[in-house]
């Protein structure tokens, strides 16, 4: 349970499942229907005892501003407040006497809340659509550190999310000259095992929400064709939305790392990236 503070919904958790439920809400699905998606969505969490009294204050919150808590919820909530079994948890986690103190404050205001009834439900909010800034295929050059060219291929190429993601894999090329379409399409992709990485090949999903800042560090060659699909949902993949220092950074610190270092042997090839499922 990641914690910074003593409001209700000032951890991980809380905050987590509040977001989830409210993105539901906002793409117009029925009150009673998200708790059911929520409540299912998060059994691992309802099962843990640092965490489950932090699901269901956030589910009571969200639904109390939508105007729809129901009864069962506000009493499960109810019992766990009367009967300290949140400030319970707290002690067994070894908070301080004072966050305990404040605990009991924000969780009484709590309870005071939820019987009170809002003036009108919180309104649902029109979710902003957007497209990924680049192609499915693109092969993206950028200069590294050492003055040469270093490159990348866009894997996939997500449209009309909330952030329009791409999933971009990094190659092996450095060298003085520009690559050409040729150079991408024969290209091993980046296997990165400097500091404490093991052989990891450098592919993320790259959300553009500081895209602005380093679209000047990245040229476009051309476009090849992916022949495979990638689902975001589904992926293994972690996101990024620096390229500077995920993309040419990391190529920075993985051929400098080489030059005292022996290099993966596991050899990976952009073919195979665009060929098949990974």
């Amino acid at each position: 349970m990641g914690t910074w503070g003593t409001e209700i919904l000032s951890n991980d958790t809380s905050s987590d499942i509040y977001a989830e439920f409210f993105d539901l809400y906002n793409d117009g699905l029925d009150v009673n229907e998200i708790s059911k998606k929520v409540i299912a969505n998060n059994q691992e969490t309802i099962s843990d005892t640092d965490d489950s009294n932090n699901f269901w204050f956030a589910l009571a919150q969200a639904t109390w501003e939508c105007k729809q808590l129901d009864p069962e919820l506000f009493n499960r909530v109810k019992e766990i407040i009367e009967t300290g079994a949140d400030l319970q948890v707290w002690r067994q986690l070894a908070a301080s006497k004072k966050d305990i103190e404040e605990r009991k404050i924000v969780l009484d205001k709590f309870l005071a809340d939820l019987q009170t009834e809002r003036p009108k439900a919180k309104p649902r909010k029109k979710k902003r659509i957007h497209q990924p800034v680049f192609e499915k295929g693109d092969c993206l050059t950028f200069k590294l550190e050492n003055g040469n060219y270093g490159g990348a291929v866009v894997l996939e190429a997500i449209n009309d999310t909330k952030y329009g993601q791409n999933l971009i894999v990094t190659t092996r090329i450095n060298q003085p000259a520009k690559p050409t379409k040729k150079d991408f399409e024969n290209a091993e992709v980046l296997v990165i095992n400097f500091g404490s990485w093991l052989n990891r090949p450098n592919v993320d999903w790259y959300v553009p929400v500081r895209h602005k800042e380093f679209s000047h560090l990245i040229e476009f060659i051309d476009n090849i064709a992916v022949e495979a699909n990638y689902e975001e949902k589904t992926s293994m993949f972690g996101s990024i939305s620096n390229l500077n220092i995920w993309l040419i950074g990391i190529a920075d610190k993985q051929f400098k790392s080489e030059e005292t270092k022996a290099r993966p042997t596991n050899i990976q090839t952009i073919k195979e990236w665009i060929k098949k499922e990974q």
